[in-house]
């Protein structure tokens, strides 16, 4: 599987983003689909999850409320549309995906990792 992220860029506090995730290789119905992001000097951290059922998302405390993840198994895509952003949302984000029936799932048992997209959110 070959995940491709897009969609990042330089807003302001307040403004929206919508990040999207185009994967090949692979039908990606089987997969639990997730957004991590990694703020320069900090860890990679989760940000929400996609599992296979439509009502199956999963998201980090931080961004409950302001990100919404969704997914289109019949483009391959996942997405992810950042809503309220704070300057403490920049990072650079990427999409995961791991053949599973569980949707949160720790980060190392990720399979396959898309390369990054750069989100910037100034004050």
């Amino acid at each position: 599987v070959q995940l491709q992220a897009s969609g990042g860029g330089l807003v302001q506090a307040g403004g929206s983003l919508r990040l999207s995730c185009v994967a090949s290789g692979r039908a990606l119905s089987l997969y639990t689909l997730g957004w991590f992001r990694q703020a320069l000097g900090k860890e990679r951290e989760f940000v929400a999850a996609a599992g296979r059922g439509a009502d199956n998302t999963d998201y980090a405390g931080s961004v409950k409320g302001r990100f919404t993840v969704s997914r289109d198994n019949a483009k391959n895509t996942i997405y992810l549309q950042m809503n309220s952003l704070k300057p403490e949302d920049t990072a650079v984000y990427f999409c995961a995906a791991k053949r599973t029936i569980v949707t949160h799932i720790p980060r190392a048992q990720y399979d396959y990792w898309g390369q990054g997209t750069q989100v910037t959110v100034s004050s």
